[in-house]
């Protein structure tokens, strides 16, 4: 079995954000770049059901500039077997319909039986570019899955499940087929010692727009239906009230704050 993973790297969440000069973008000079968590479980999984078959290949695929290729690394370094990297300066500052076009491009020769991804990207959190990449393979997907079970066989299927509010939903459809991972599926491994060497060997195809047919489309920032206007940093939270008297004198002061400051009763 084949099965394709497309990742993302991210900033780290516990990362200090300064917006850069720009406005637009954030200070990269002082950011700790890490695969997107959602997109480990993806790539996990793939392992998973590499692993219990006993035969297959795990491609991970990512959009993204030179920096990119080290989430790649970890990724093959966790136990994927190659990695294709599509690195252009028209493409890199695509909006989620350009990316997922480019990962789509990028993945369709592979003509995989199974493609993974994240459930949304912990940088944008935009939980479009997997339901996109399906639509642009014409291939079915299931999101945000906390259980996968693969069939085998000329007829081969998924199973499916979801958590949704108040009740779990089991889907099944057939192979091939676009599922994002959500968290509870799997624990990702830590990369070995052995398997940090051994990625060093694997080999990571790099592709640019020419290469994947997109050449003179419109692409990058430039051909972006969405933009990003502005960024600003959250205002500074204010600081908590403490109530000092008595418990009944407390009970009628904080019904009062709530009712008149917070206005949520």
């Amino acid at each position: 079995m084949k099965i394709a993973v497309a990742i993302k790297q991210v900033p780290d969440t516990e990362t200090k954000i300064v917006i850069a000069a720009d406005g637009r973008s954030i200070d990269e000079s002082n950011v700790t770049w890490v695969v997107n968590p959602y997109d480990e479980f993806a790539v996990e999984e793939a392992l998973k059901i590499k692993e219990a078959r006993g035969t297959g290949e795990v491609v991970v695929a990512t959009v993204g500039p030179a920096r990119s290729a080290t989430a790649l690394r970890t990724c093959l370094a966790m136990g994927a077997d190659r990695g294709i990297h599509v690195n252009d300066p028209a493409i890199v500052a695509a909006d989620p319909v350009g990316l997922a076009s480019a990962l789509a491009a990028a993945i369709r020769p592979l003509q995989p039986d199974l493609i993974l991804t994240g459930q949304y990207s912990v940088g944008s959190d935009n939980r479009q570019v997997g339901v996109m990449l399906a639509e642009m393979l014409d291939l079915p997907h299931i999101s945000v899955v906390t259980k996968l079970e693969v069939g085998t066989g000329d007829a081969a299927r998924i199973v499916a499940h979801r958590e949704i509010e108040g009740a779990l939903e089991v889907v099944e459809a057939p192979l091939p087929c676009v599922v994002t991972a959500q968290k509870g599926l799997n624990e990702p491994r830590y990369a070995s010692l052995k398997g940090i060497m051994a990625a060093k060997k694997k080999p990571i195809e790099e592709k640019n727009a020419a290469a994947l047919g997109l050449e003179g489309t419109a692409r990058g920032e430039d051909g972006a239906a969405v933009r990003i206007a502005k960024l600003e940093l959250p205002p500074p939270k204010k600081g908590g009230t403490i109530l000092k008297d008595d418990m009944e004198k407390a009970a009628r002061e904080l019904v009062r704050l709530l009712h008149e400051e917070a206005k949520v009763i």
